[in-house]
């Protein structure tokens, strides 16, 4: 890929999502907002090796695919010319302001979320266009979160997008009597997007820190608009793990595991500030997921060290999350935090009952790993390693299970229980 290649890249990574929210506000369509951002990407291509990558590169996305979507709407004369001088007229009656909602805030991202969260599409239709236009991920990665195929993710945006263009739903943030039917959904895809920035599918690098702030900033967004105890805790549990990225990999770019990272590179003032705020949270006694998980979060971030860290506590907090979600992933990480503590035989046999759910999920075998090694079972432990690699395409995280396959392999005396 040439240098010009990946300045834009990192532009519509960085800055797709807002981009599409505005395009999306200014013509009401999410495709004709898509189609745009790509023929500005296929201009760039054109243009930049001639001109120069411009110093605002999402700044000349942005402009180019609005005159693009405009030219096209002047051309579309023979179909819908109502709706279409409409939309021009709009568009030239509010070229230098920015509408803003009765609450105050100019961001047109939050309104896209609000709008893909509309009751009248299915909370995985929801999610996934959210996460498809917002997030700016590809059908692949979100099929990915959602264990699905492409081609069945493709179908459920396409139908969403259908629906909110068929049914008229307005793009804009609910008033608040409509407000709470739509904030578990809305908490899920900005917690969604962050766990995309943090696996980095398919990428040469671990974390995707424009995904990773986004969230976090449609979070405080959000929270601000809507201070609930469990906004909070999903703002809390984002800035605790956001504050540990600066260990996650050694000078080289290498995967460091939590358990061996340099915790002076933690950010301490984000954890304390995190930390105060989820204990805010917690007075209001409305307990609830995203606080649960947040404070075990802030155990990890609060411990000296791996080996100091409160497991028996984490373990208990595993517990009562899965009261709210017993999901596979949420018991995996329980049946971890219970082998850390030393119950190893009882974490083991809970995974047993979890591998058909999680046969494609890529951390259970590595969780398994680990708790083969403690078992001292280190053959069986580079099988299930050596299935954890298969099913990485992240190439920081391969590298990293492939130097612990190694290092088990090389171990004297290994034995098998």
């Amino acid at each position: 890929m040439s240098d010009l290649e990946q300045a834009l890249t990192r532009a519509l990574r960085k800055s797709s999502g807002r981009i599409l929210a505005s395009l999306i506000k200014s013509f009401g369509d999410f495709d004709k907002a898509e189609d745009a951002l790509q023929d500005a990407a296929t201009e760039a291509l054109r243009t930049w090796p001639i001109k120069g990558v411009p110093d605002n590169p999402a700044a000349w996305l942005h402009t180019t695919a609005k005159r693009r979507a405009i030219d096209k709407l002047r051309k579309d004369t023979r179909h819908h010319a109502k709706e279409t001088q409409q939309i021009l007229m709009d568009l030239d009656a509010n070229k230098d302001e920015m509408a803003e909602t009765d609450y105050e805030i100019p961001d047109e991202r939050l309104r896209l979320i609000f709008t893909c969260c509309h009751p009248a599409l299915s909370p995985e239709a929801q999610l996934a266009l959210t996460l498809k236009t917002l997030g700016g991920l590809t059908v692949r990665e979100i099929a990915r979160a959602f264990l699905t195929s492409e081609t069945a993710m493709l179908q459920r945006i396409t139908r969403a997008k259908k629906k909110i263009r068929d049914a008229g739903i307005a793009y804009e943030v609910p008033g608040s009597e409509h407000l709470s039917e739509r904030r578990k959904t809305v908490q899920k895809t900005i917690y969604l997007i962050f766990n995309e920035s943090y696996s980095a599918f398919e990428g040469q690098t671990l974390t995707r820190g424009d995904l990773a702030n986004e969230a976090i900033r449609l979070a405080a967004l959000l929270f601000r608009l809507d201070p609930c105890p469990e906004t909070g805790g999903l703002l809390c549990l984002m800035q605790l793990t956001h504050a540990r990225t600066a260990a996650r990999t050694d000078a080289l770019g290498q995967m460091v595991s939590l358990e061996e990272q340099d915790r002076s590179l933690w950010d301490h003032d984000t954890i304390e500030m995190a930390h105060q705020l989820l204990l805010a949270q917690f007075r209001l006694g409305q307990l609830g997921p995203y606080q649960l998980q947040a404070a075990i979060s802030a155990l990890h971030c609060k411990a000296d060290s791996w080996q100091s860290t409160d497991w028996q506590q984490i373990t208990a907090l595993y517990q009562a999350l899965s009261a709210f979600d017993a999901s596979p992933v949420v018991l995996l990480n329980g049946a971890m935090a219970q082998a850390n503590m030393g119950d190893v035989a009882n974490a083991l046999k809970k995974l047993g009952a979890l591998e058909n759910s999680l046969e494609t999920y890529q951390p259970f075998y590595a969780a398994r790993a680990e708790m083969h090694v403690m078992n001292g079972a280190n053959k069986t432990a580079i099988s299930d390693l050596d299935r954890a690699i298969e099913l990485s395409s992240n190439q920081i995280e391969r590298a990293f299970l492939e130097r612990k396959r190694d290092k088990i392999a090389n171990c004297n005396g290994s034995t098998e229980n």
